[in-house]
C-alpha cells in the first residue's frame, strides 16, 4: 500500500489524527516559485567571469538528465517544488549555496535511479524509509534510542547528569498504568489519544512511529530528506559520527518547521558550517593536534587513544537521553539544551561549550588485557581442554611415592578431581575477563552493562568448582580410595564439564541472557543493541554450514591434539617428573638446590611449549577445513574448472545471452545470435586495442558477416572457437598465446558465467552507482625517463623488464605502432611476409624496426612517446591503469544499452554522433567515477600534466580535491574547500578551472592517517545507490563490467515490496539490508617474480578462497577494494571507513565491523573480479605486512572488537576470531613457540650434555629397570622434540595449502603443481617464515609502544638493489637479533642433543637472519657486494661530526627514542624531522615488553647455564662460581667503555674545541677510537669466557647467550627507568665528542646533559660492538655465494623469473668503472683482513686449547676459587660400580609381588 496525502483512518478525520497523533507540527510550507534548471542544451563552455568564489551553475552536464522525473503528472511533487524546498531550507538554516546544488543533484539522481524500476511515488517513499523512517533507517533507531519519542513530556522525569562522576541511571520510563495493548485500540474512539502519547513498550512506539510516517505528505518526505542531505553535505568530519548527525538533523528540522523559523529572517550563508559544525570539528581536531607556538603550525599531541576523545566517543554521547542532557548552554550551565523548546534548540546550539560535554565512553588502553576480555572464550576453550588432556596424562604428579618400576597409579577420585580443576580454570579466566572489562568501559556511560551480578555468579561457580578438590585432595589421603570422595569427584567432573561448555559458548556480555534484549526494559539498552549487537542472523544453508564447519574444526582438533600432542608428552612427563638430579655439585653462591630442579624446569617449559602448540593446531585445522569447505562451495557454484559442466567455451554464447543480455522486461526483437555477436566482438576488439591479441587471432575470434543464399540478407558466421561439440576439442592455443592475459581473462569470463547469476533489469531500469578512488601520491602516468632509464643499483630498465614480462603484448604494440607510423607518413600500410623478402630487404626491415622493438617509437613525436608511456603505465600500478579500467563500465553500459535498444540504430541512422551522445547520456546517468585527488592543487608539473591528460582522455571523469585559501590576516585560519571538476569544466581568464561544486569545510579534513579522510571529503560527490571503493592500483575489464547489473542485484533491492513500509496496522517485516558486496581480486602482479607471486597468492586466497566461506558463515568484513557498498546504509552509519588517527589505521575493516554490528549483511560475489596490484619487493611487502600487523594491534584495542568478541554467538565469534585477529595471534604463537623451543633446547641440551642417557627401547615395558644403572631416561624427551618441530613445520607449510587448492580448483592440477614448484625453488618458504616474524613483531610492538602509522609501501617493480646497511637497520630489531640468538641456541643444541629435526630450525634461523639479503636483487654480485660493504662501514662511522640522515648513530637514537620519548624543544634543524613521528610509550608497557619478558628468558637461560656448570655426576670435586664468572664477563667490557669514555670526555672538554678548529673530523675520530676499543673489549670478553669455561665450547656458548641477555635487560632497564627524554636535534651527540657544549641549544639542561650523555655513550659503545660483529658475521656468511661464479645470474633468475640473458651490467663511463674498481679493491682488503681476524679468534683457541696453561693455580685462592671451570672432567657415574648406593639395582619387592 502506497500512502498519499489523501489516505485516512476509516472513521477519524485526517485533521483530527494530525492533531492528536503527530506531536510535531508539519505545516504546509509555501516556497517561492523558481525555475528548475534541468534543461541545458549545450555542454559547459569556457567562462571568462570566474572568481574564486564562483562555481559552475549547472547541476547536470547534458540534456534530459532525469528521464523518469520529467512527467510532472506522474510525480508526487513537481521538480520546481523540489528545488524550492532545497533553496528555502538553505536560506532558512544558513547552508551553503554550493552544498544546496550538490545535494539537490544528489537527491534527484537518487530519485531517478529508484524511479527507473518503480514508480516515482514508491521510489520517494523508499528513499525516505532508508534515510528517515523505515525499519532499517538509522535515524529511526537513534530516535527510539535517545528516547526522543518522550521529548517534551512534562510528566517525564529525567535524571540529573550534571555531575559526571555520578553514574547516571537509565532513563525513567512512564508508569505502568499508562501501558495498553495495540489490540485494545478502538480506532473509532478519540478519547484514547492522550494516553497513546505515553506509549512505553517498543512495539507500541513503533506503531505510533508508523502512524506518524504514514501521515506525512510527499512534500514532507522531500523536506526531511533535504534537511538530512544538507546537514550531511556540510558535516565534514561529523559524517564519521552518524548519531551526532541525526541529532543535528533533528534540531535543524525542528527549527525549520516551526513558526519561529517562518517569522525570523533567513540565516546568513555559512551559518550552519561556522556555528554548528565548526565548533564540534575544532573539538575533535584539538584532541589530536595543537598549535606549535614557535611556528603557528599544528603538531600532533603526545596522547594515546585512551586520552583522546575521538569520533566514537563523541558519537556515543548521542546514543542515550542521558548523553543529550549533558549538553548545556554557555554562560548558564544549569540550562540544558534539551530543556529548551524544540524550535529554539537549533539557534542556541552555537552556545554549547563542547569540551565540557564529551567524555570517553571506551578506554582504548594499550594493554594485552583487551585480548583476555574480547577473546575470553578462545582461552577457556583451549586452556581448559589442555588441562583436561594434560592432567589426565600426568598421573605421576599426583601419585604418592610413584615408582617407575612399579608404575603405581593414583586413585580414581584423585584423577577425576585433578582433571575437574579445568572448571576452576574456566571460572578464573572468566573472572579475569570480567574484571578487565571494568578498565575499558567507563561506568558513567549509560550503555555500560553492570558486571556486579556477573562477578558474583562467576565467583559462586569458582567456589562450586574448587571446593570438591579441597575435600578430595586435601582432606582424603591421595593414595587412599574413598567411595564418598569418588562420588564427589564424579559430581565435580560433571559440574566442570557444564561450566566449561557454558563459559565457552555463552558470550561474556550475555552470560545469563543478553542484557541488550531485556524484554522488561526494551528501551534501556536499545542504542547498544541496535548500534553494537544487531548482528544479522544466519539462516538456512549459512547457519548449518557455520555449525558444521566449527564442529569439523574442533572435532578434528581435539582428536589430533590428544593422540598427537598430549600422548607424545605422556612419557616425558613421567620420566622428568620423577627424575632427581641429586648428583649435581651446584654453585658456590646458589648451592645445589637449583641444579636439582633441572628436570622439572625442563618439564615446565615443555608444558608451556605444548600449550602453545595446542593453540596453533586449532588454526591449522581451521585452514584445512575452511579450504575444503570453500572448494566444496566452488563446486556448488560452478566456479571450479573441475566441475562436471566443463564446457565453458562451447556454451559461452548461450550463457552470454541468458546471463548478461536477457532481462526481466526484455523484448526479443532480434535473434540471440545477433545480440551475442555484438557483445563478443566488443570484448575481442577491446582486447585487441589493449594489445592483448594479435590481429590474426582477432580475425579467428570474431563473428563475421557473410553473404547468404538470400541476396538481400547477410548471415553471421560463428567463430570456430564456439563450433566444437566439447571443450576438449577446442584448442585454445590456436586462438590465444599460451598463458596470455587474454586467455586468462576469457577463461575466467566463461567460467564465471557457468555460475548462477541473479536476474537483472534493463540498463534503463538498473540503479546508478559510483566508483570512488582515493588518490594521494600514487603514480598517475609513467614518464619516459622512468621507463627507459637504468638505475645504478639495477641491471634492467623498467621498459625492458615489462617487455620480458609481456612479450606478446609488446609485439602487438609494436606492430600497431608501425601501422600508425606508416599512416602518419601517408604511406600505404603493407605487410610482406618474411619468406617473400630478400635477405637485403629483411636486414633493412630489421634495422628499421630496431627503435620500435627497443623503445616503442622511431622518433620523439609526443604522440608516439605517449603511446609507449601509456603501454608501460597500463602494465604497472598506476592511476591511469585504474581509470582506464573502470571507465570500461561506461563502455559496457553503452554496449548493453545499444544491444537492448536496436531502435536507436534506426532512429539515428544518419547521425552516428547523436547515437553516441544518447548512449553517453544513459551511461552517465547510471555510472559515475570520482577520483579523490587530495593533493591536486599541490601537484608538481609532471603530476599536473598527467591529471590534465586524464581529464582530456576521459572527460566524464570527476576529480574532487582540497583547495586551501590562505587567510587574509595572521589571526585567521586557512580555509579549506571540497571542489569537484570534470573534463567539461571551463577555464577563466587566469587559467583556473571553473569547478562544478565548491563547498567550504570547517577546517582541514585530514585529521587521521589520510585515506579515510580523503574518502570522506569526497563522499558528498558520489551519486546513485551504490559505491564501489577502489584503490589507485587496480584494473577492470570490459567483460567483467558487463556483469555489473548482476552484481548490483546482489543487494536485493531490484524488487521493492508492494507493502507500504509505513503501514499503520501491520509491522513491515524487512530482512537485514545487504550492506557490502565483496568481489574477487585478480592480482595482476603475480608474474612479477618470486615475491610478487607470493604476495599475489596470499591476496588471491584471502580474497577468494577464504572470502567465499566467510561470507557464507557470516564472518566476512570489508577489506576495501573492490567491494560494493550500499551507499545510504553506509553513509548514514558513519561512512565507508573510520578515521581516528592510528587507531583506525586499517580503516576499511571498521566499515565492515560497523555494518555487521548495525545489522548489515555482507555477501561475496564469486563471478565478478577486478584486477589488483600488490607489492612486489621484499621491503614493500614487509612494509605492507608491518602496516597490517600494527593495524591489527590497534584493532585489538578498539571498541568494535569488544562488541564483537563479547556479544557474537559462538559460531559467529569463532568465524570472526580465526578470520581476523586469530591469524595474527597465531603468528605470535608461532614466534612464541620458537622462543620456548630455544629455552627447551638450552635447558634440555644442558641436561642431556651433563647426563648419561639410558638405553631406550619404547617397546620394552616401562617397569623394566633402566640401564646402565644410575642413567637418566631422557630419550623420550628428545623424541618429543622431534614431534614439536614437526608441528611447527606443519603450521608453517600449511600456509601453502590454500594457494594449492585455489590453483587446483580454478586452473587445474598442472598449474597448481608448477606454481607450487616455483615457490619452492624461489625459496619462498624462507620468506614465509620471515613474514610470520614481521607480522608478530609488528603486533607486539604496536600493543606495547603504539605508533601505528600508514607506511607507503611503494608499488614499483623491485629490480633495484637495497644497500646492506639499509636492510640491516630495517630488520635487526624485528628479526635479525632474534635470529642471531636462535643461531647460538641451535648451535648449542646441535652440539649437546643433535637430531635431524633440528634442520628445520636451522632453516628458520637462516630465514630470520638472511632473508632480507637473499631476496635482495643482485645481492651476490662481486663488485656490488664490496661497494655495499663500503657503504656499511661508512654507515657505522658517520653522523658524529655532522648529522647524517642515514647513519648508525641516528638509527640508535631513533630506536632509543621509542623508550624515552623526545623533548618538545625544537631549533628548526633537519635532524628533528624523524623525531616528530615518535610518541613515547607508557613505561609500564615498555617495562613489561622490554624488561620483564626478556628477564624471564634470561632466568630460564641461566637455569641451563648454571646446570651445565653444576658438574653433575662428577665425583670428588668442589662447586664453581658460574654466577661470578657470568657477571665478570658481562660487565667488564662495559666498565672498559666507561673508563675510555671518561678519558675521551676530559680530552674533548680540554682540547676538543682546539682540535676541531684545525681538524673537522675530530668527533668522528674520537667516536671511532671509543667504538673500536669497545669491539675489542667485547671480543676479548668472549675469549676470556671461553677460557674460564675450561675451553668447553658448549658451555661457552650458553654462557655467551646469558651474557647477551643480561646486557640487554640491564640496558633496557636503565634506559626505560632512568634516562630522560631525547632532544629532537643531534647537537648533544656532537658536543660529547668535541667538548663544544656552550654553543648548543640545551637550555637549562646543559649542566646535566654530560652526565646523561655519559651513560648513553656507554650503552652506545656496547651496541656498536654488537652491530659491528653481527653485521660482519652476516657479510661473512654470504661470502661463499659471492665467490661462486654465476651466483648472481642464478639468483636473479629465481627472483625475477626471467632469462639469464635479460640482465646486463649497467653502462658506465671509464671514470665510473675506475672509481668502482678502486672502491672494490679498498674495501675487499678491509673485508678479508677483518675476516682473517675473526677466523683466528675462533680457530686458534680450538687448536691451542690443549697447550693453554691453567692460570688458576697461580692466582690467589680467594680470587681463583670457583672462577675457573675445571678442564676435562669425567661425569660418568653410572653402572653397578660407579653408581651411587642410593640408586636402586632392581625392582622393589612390592612391585615383584604385585606382578606375581
Amino acid at each position: 500500500m502506497i500512502p498519499t496525502s489523501q489516505q485516512k483512518f476509516p472513521s477519524i478525520s485526517e485533521s483530527e489524527i494530525k492533531k492528536t497523533f503527530v506531536t510535531e507540527e508539519h505545516p504546509n510550507h509555501r516556497y517561492p516559485s523558481t525555475t528548475y534548471p534541468v534543461q541545458q542544451k549545450e555542454l559547459p563552455t569556457h567562462k571568462n567571469n570566474y572568481d574564486p568564489n564562483q562555481i559552475n551553475q549547472t547541476v547536470i552536464d547534458y540534456d534530459d538528465p532525469f528521464p523518469t522525473l520529467n512527467d510532472e503528472n506522474l510525480l508526487p511533487v513537481p521538480l520546481t517544488k523540489v528545488e524550492s524546498i532545497f533553496n528555502d531550507i538553505t536560506k532558512k538554516l544558513g547552508f551553503q549555496t554550493g552544498n544546496c546544488k550538490n545535494m539537490l543533484n544528489h537527491f534527484l539522481m537518487l530519485w531517478d535511479s529508484r524511479s527507473s524500476r518503480i514508480d516515482s511515488k514508491t521510489a520517494l517513499i523508499s528513499i525516505h524509509a532508508d534515510f528517515i523512517g523505515g525499519t532499517n533507517a538509522n535515524f529511526r533507531k537513534w530516535y527510539f534510542a535517545s528516547m526522543l519519542e518522550f521529548d517534551g513530556l512534562e510528566d517525564l522525569i529525567l535524571p540529573d547528569y550534571d555531575n559526571p562522576k555520578e553514574p547516571p541511571t537509565a532513563p525513567v520510563e512512564p508508569s505502568a498504568d499508562l501501558k495498553f495493548n495495540i489490540s485494545d485500540i478502538n480506532i473509532n474512539s478519540i478519547d484514547l489519544i492522550e494516553s497513546e502519547i505515553k506509549f512505553q513498550k517498543l512495539k507500541e512506539l513503533e506503531y505510533r512511529w508508523r502512524l506518524r510516517m504514514n501521515l506525512y505528505s510527499y512534500e514532507d518526505y522531500i523536506t526531511q530528506i533535504a534537511v538530512y542531505l544538507l546537514v550531511w553535505g556540510e558535516a565534514n568530519q561529523i559524517r564519521f559520527m552518524p548519531e551526532c548527525l541525526c541529532f543535528l538533523y533533528k534540531l535543524s528540522y525542528d527549527y525549520y518547521i516551526s513558526n519561529l523559523c517562518k517569522e525570523s529572517e533567513p540565516l546568513k550563508e555559512y551559518y550552519f558550517l561556522s556555528q554548528i559544525i565548526t565548533p564540534i570539528y575544532k573539538f575533535l581536531r584539538d584532541q589530536v593536534y595543537k598549535i606549535n607556538p614557535e611556528n603557528g603550525k599544528f603538531i600532533r599531541r603526545e596522547k594515546d587513544h585512551n586520552k583522546i576523545i575521538g569520533y566514537d566517543d563523541v558519537n556515543q554521547l548521542f546514543w542515550y537521553k542521558g548523553g543529550l542532557e549533558r549538553i548545556k548552554i554557555v554562560g548558564d550551565e544549569k540550562t540544558k539544551l534539551m530543556s529548551l523548546s524544540k524550535e529554539t534548540r537549533f539557534l542556541n546550539l552555537h552556545q554549547v561549550k563542547w569540551n565540557k560535554v564529551f567524555y570517553k565512553t571506551y578506554w582504548e588502553t594499550r594493554t594485552w588485557a583487551h585480548v583476555l576480555t574480547n577473546f575470553n572464550r578462545i582461552w577457556i576453550i583451549h586452556f581448559c581442554m589442555f588441562w583436561f588432556y594434560t592432567s589426565f596424562n600426568s598421573p605421576t604428579l599426583y601419585t604418592k611415592n610413584y615408582d617407575q618400576t612399579a608404575n603405581n597409579q593414583p586413585t580414581a577420585q584423585a584423577t577425576l578431581s585433578v582433571v575437574s580443576l579445568g572448571g576452576t580454570i574456566a571460572c578464573i579466566l572468566e573472572l579475569i575477563a570480567t574484571i578487565a572489562e571494568l578498565f575499558f568501559v567507563p561506568r558513567q556511560w549509560p550503555g555500560a552493562q553492570s558486571v556486579f551480578n556477573r562477578i558474583l555468579f562467576i565467583t559462586f561457580m569458582l567456589i562450586v568448582n574448587i571446593t570438591p578438590s579441597i575435600y578430595v585432595l586435601g582432606m582424603i589421603p591421595v593414595d587412599v580410595y574413598s567411595k564418598v570422595a569418588f562420588v564427589i569427584s564424579i559430581i565435580q567432573f560433571i559440574i566442570a564439564i557444564i561450566t566449561y561448555f557454558v563459559f565457552s559458548i555463552r558470550p561474556l556480555g550475555g552470560l545469563f541472557s543478553s542484557y541488550l534484549f531485556d524484554k522488561k526494559k526494551p528501551l534501556q539498552y536499545y542504542a547498544s543493541r541496535e548500534f553494537t549487537a544487531a548482528f544479522p542472523k544466519l539462516t538456512g544453508r549459512g547457519r548449518w554450514f557455520s555449525y558444521l564447519l566449527w564442529i569439523s574444526v574442533f572435532g578434528a582438533k581435539f582428536t589430533e591434539s590428544y593422540f598427537f600432542l598430549t600422548l607424545s608428552l605422556r612419557d616425558p612427563i613421567r620420566n622428568l617428573s620423577i627424575m632427581e638430579m641429586t648428583r649435581c655439585v651446584g654453585d658456590i653462591w646458589l648451592g645445589s638446590f637449583l641444579c636439582r630442579q633441572q628436570a622439572r624446569i625442563v618439564l615446565f617449559l615443555m608444558y608451556l611449549a605444548d600449550l602453545v602448540l595446542f593453540f596453533l593446531d586449532t588454526y591449522l585445522w581451521y585452514i584445512i577445513c575452511n579450504c575444503f569447505f570453500s572448494v566444496g562451495l566452488s563446486f556448488n557454484l560452478g566456479i571450479s574448472i573441475l566441475s562436471p559442466w566443463k564446457n565453458i567455451y562451447v556454451r559461452l554464447p548461450k550463457r552470454i545471452y541468458t546471463k548478461i543480455l536477457a532481462t526481466k522486461d526484455m523484448e526479443v526483437k532480434y535473434k540471440p545470435k545477433v545480440l551475442v555477436s555484438q557483445v563478443w566482438n566488443a570484448i575481442i576488439i577491446s582486447m585487441y586495442r589493449e594489445h592483448l591479441l594479435p590481429l590474426e587471432n582477432v580475425e579467428r575470434l570474431l563473428y563475421h558477416q557473410q553473404p547468404s543464399e538470400n541476396l538481400n540478407k547477410r548471415t553471421l558466421k560463428t567463430p570456430t572457437f564456439f563450433v566444437s561439440e566439447d571443450d576438449k576439442k577446442v584448442n585454445t592455443d590456436e586462438f590465444f598465446p599460451a598463458r596470455s592475459e587474454a586467455s586468462r581473462r576469457l577463461s575466467y569470463f566463461a567460467q564465471s558465467l557457468s555460475t548462477t547469476l541473479p536476474e537483472t533489469l534493463s540498463i534503463a531500469a538498473m540503479p546508478t552507482f559510483t566508483v570512488l578512488i582515493p588518490h594521494y601520491g600514487e603514480k598517475i602516468l609513467l614518464s619516459l625517463k622512468e621507463i627507459i632509464r637504468e638505475d645504478k643499483n639495477s641491471k634492467i630498465s623498467l621498459l625492458e623488464y615489462l617487455k620480458r614480462l609481456h612479450p606478446v603484448e609488446w609485439e602487438c604494440f609494436v606492430k600497431d605502432t608501425k601501422v600508425l607510423c606508416d599512416m602518419g607518413e601517408k604511406t600505404e600500410p603493407t605487410y610482406t611476409p618474411v619468406s617473400a623478402l630478400s635477405e637485403k630487404d629483411l636486414i633493412k626491415r630489421k634495422i628499421n624496426d630496431v627503435p620500435f622493438y627497443c623503445i616503442g617509437f622511431k622518433d620523439a613525436n609526443p604522440e608516439f612517446t605517449l603511446r609507449t608511456r601509456i603501454w608501460a603505465s597500463l602494465r604497472s600500478q598506476t592511476l591511469y591503469r585504474t581509470i582506464s579500467g573502470f571507465m570500461n563500465y561506461q563502455k559496457a553500459l553503452k554496449l548493453l544499452y545499444r544491444v537492448e535498444n536496436p531502435e536507436l540504430i534506426e532512429e539515428f541512422t544518419f547521425a552516428i554522433r547523436n547515437i553516441d551522445e544518447e548512449l553517453r547520456k544513459m551511461a552517465c546517468r547510471k555510472f559515475r567515477i570520482v577520483v579523490s585527488m587530495q593533493r591536486y592543487k599541490s601537484f608538481n608539473e609532471e603530476e599536473a600534466q598527467a591529471a590534465s591528460f586524464l581529464l582530456g582522455a576521459y572527460p566524464d571523469l570527476y576529480i574532487s580535491y582540497l583547495e586551501e585559501v590562505k587567510p587574509e590576516t595572521a589571526d585567521d585560519e586557512v580555509e579549506f574547500y571540497s571542489v569537484l571538476i570534470n573534463g567539461y569544466c571551463g577555464m577563466d581568464n587566469q587559467g583556473n578551472v571553473i569547478p562544478i561544486y565548491r563547498i567550504k569545510l570547517s577546517g582541514n579534513p585530514i585529521l587521521g592517517d589520510g585515506k579515510s579522510d580523503n574518502q570522506n571529503h569526497s563522499i558528498i560527490f558520489y551519486r546513485g545507490e551504490y559505491i564501489q571503493v577502489i584503490d589507485a592500483n587496480q584494473d577492470n575489464y570490459l567483460e567483467e563490467c558487463l556483469k555489473i547489473r548482476a552484481v548490483l542485484a546482489e543487494f536485493e533491492e531490484y524488487d521493492f515490496p508492494v507493502k507500504n513500509p509505513y503501514n499503520r496496522f501491520e509491522a513491515y517485516e524487512t530482512k537485514n539490508p545487504v550492506a557490502i558486496i565483496g568481489a574477487r581480486e585478480y592480482i595482476f602482479s603475480e608474474n612479477s617474480g618470486a615475491l610478487g607471486d607470493v604476495a599475489a597468492g596470499k591476496e588471491q586466497t584471502f580474497g577468494t578462497l577464504f572470502a567465499r566461506t566467510l561470507a557464507e558463515i557470516g564472518g566476512k568484513l570489508h577489506y576495501g577494494h573492490p567491494d560494493f557498498l550500499n551507499a545510504i546504509f553506509m553513509t548514514t552509519r558513519g561512512g565507508i571507513s573510520k578515521a581516528q588517527k592510528s587507531l583506525h589505521l586499517n580503516e576499511d575493516i571498521y566499515a565492515g565491523m560497523t555494518a555487521i554490528c548495525r545489522g548489515g549483511r555482507i555477501k561475496h560475489c564469486d563471478y565478478f573480479q577486478c584486477g589488483k596490484g600488490r607489492d612486489l619487493g621484499f621491503g614493500s611487502i614487509l612494509n605492507f605486512t608491518t602496516k597490517i600487523g600494527a593495524g591489527m594491534g590497534e584493532q585489538m584495542l578498539s571498541r568494535e572488537y569488544y562488541y564483537l568478541g563479547t556479544q557474537l554467538p559462538i559460531d559467529r565469534f569463532l568465524s570472526f576470531y580465526y578470520a581476523h585477529p586469530g591469524f595474527h595471534i597465531n603468528n605470535m604463537f608461532i614466534i612464541l613457540s620458537m622462543q620456548l623451543f630455544l629455552l627447551v633446547v638450552l635447558n634440555l641440551g644442558s641436561l642431556s650434555n651433563e647426563s648419561i642417557l639410558c638405553m631406550y627401547d619404547k617397546n620394552v615395558p616401562i617397569t623394566d629397570l633402566q640401564l646402565p644403572i644410575g642413567c637418566y631416561n631422557i630419550q623420550p624427551v628428545l623424541d618429543w622434540v622431534t614431534i614439536f618441530i614437526l608441528s611447527i613445520f606443519i603450521c608453517f607449510f600449511i600456509s601453502f595449502l590454500p594457494l594449492l587448492l585455489q590453483e587446483l580448483t580454478e586452473r587445474g592440477v598442472w598449474r597448481a603443481w608448477t606454481r607450487f614448484f616455483h615457490h619452492l625453488i624461489s625459496l619462498s618458504p624462507l620468506f614465509e617464515v620471515f613474514v610470520c616474524q614481521i607480522y608478530a613483531k609488528a603486533l607486539i610492538t604496536n600493543v606495547t609502544f603504539g605508533g601505528a602509522q600508514y607506511i607507503s609501501t611503494g608499488r614499483g617493480f623491485a629490480t633495484t638493489r637495497n644497500p646492506f646497511h639499509v636492510l640491516y637497520s630495517r630488520f635487526t630489531v624485528t628479526s635479525i637479533y632474534s635470529g642471531a640468538l636462535l643461531f647460538l641456541g641451535l648451535l648449542f643444541g646441535s652440539i649437546t642433543m643433535w637430531q635431524p629435526a633440528l634442520l628445520w630450525f636451522w632453516l628458520t634461523m637462516i630465514s630470520m637472519c638472511l632473508a632480507p639479503f637473499i631476496f635482495n636483487p643482485h645481492q651476490f654480485c662481486w663488485s656490488d657486494f664490496f661497494v655495499d660493504y663500503g657503504q656499511y662501514i661508512r654507515w657505522l662511522s658517520r653522523g658524529n661530526s655532522k648529522w647524517h640522515q642515514n647513519s648508525w648513530i641516528g638509527y640508535i637514537r631513533s630506536t632509543r627514542g621509542k623508550y624515552t620519548g623526545y623533548k618538545k624543544k625544537e631549533i628548526g634543524v633537519e635532524s628533528e624531522k624523524e623525531a616528530t613521528k615518535i610518541i613515547k610509550a607508557k613505561k609500564r608497557n615498555t617495562f613489561f615488553g622490554e624488561v620483564f619478558v626478556p628477564s624471564i628468558f634470561l632466568i630460564f637461560t641461566f637455569f641451563g647455564y648454571s646446570f651445565v656448570n653444576s658438574q653433575n655426576g662428577v665425583k670428588d670435586t668442589s662447586p664453581t662460581n658460574c654466577v661470578l664468572r657470568l657477571l665478570i664477563v658481562t660487565f667488564s667490557p662495559i666498565v672498559v667503555n666507561m673508563a675510555v669514555l671518561l678519558i675521551v670526555f676530559v680530552i674533548s672538554c680540554t682540547l676538543g674545541t682546539l682540535c676541531n678548529m684545525f681538524f673537522k673530523k675530530t668527533a668522528a675520530v674520537a667516536a671511532a677510537i671509543v667504538h673500536g676499543i669497545s669491539v675489542v673489549a667485547h671480543i676479548f670478553s668472549w675469549e676470556v669466557l671461553w677460557y674460564l669455561e675450561g675451553m668447553n665450547f658448549s658451555r661457552t656458548l650458553i654462557g655467551f647467550i646469558c651474557c647477551c641477555c643480561l646486557q640487554k635487560v640491564c640496558m633496557h632497564f636503565f634506559i626505560i627507568l632512568f634516562l630522560t627524554r631525547e632532544f629532537k636535534f643531534d647537537d648533544v651527540n656532537n658536543a660529547w665528542w668535541t667538548g663544544n657544549w656552550y654553543r648548543k641549544s640545551l637550555g637549562w639542561t646543559a649542566p646535566i646533559s654530560p652526565f646523561r650523555e655519559f651513560f648513553v655513550k656507554t650503552i652506545e659503545a656496547t651496541l656498536f660492538a654488537r652491530d659491528f660483529v653481527l653485521g660482519h658475521c652476516l657479510l661473512f656468511i654470504q661470502l661463499p655465494l659471492v665467490m661462486i661464479p654465476w651466483t648472481d645470474t642464478v639468483h636473479s633468475v629465481l627472483l625475477f623469473w626471467l632469462k639469464a640473458g635479460d640482465f646486463k651490467s649497467p653502462i658506465l663511463t671509464k671514470r665510473g668503472k675506475k672509481k668502482i674498481s678502486k672502491t672494490v679493491t679498498r674495501y675487499s682488503i678491509l673485508y678479508f683482513t677483518i675476516l682473517c681476524i675473526f677466523l683466528a679468534l675462533f680457530i686458534v683457541p680450538v687448536f691451542m686449547a690443549r697447550f693453554v696453561p691453567d692460570f688458576s693455580k697461580h692466582l690467589p685462592s680467594d680470587i681463583a676459587i670457583g672462577l675457573f671451570q675445571p678442564f676435562g672432567q669425567d661425569n660418568n657415574d653410572t653402572g653397578p660400580i660407579n653408581a651411587p648406593e642410593t640408586i636402586p639395582r632392581g625392582k622393589p619387592v612390592a612391585s615383584i609381588l604385585s606382578e606375581n
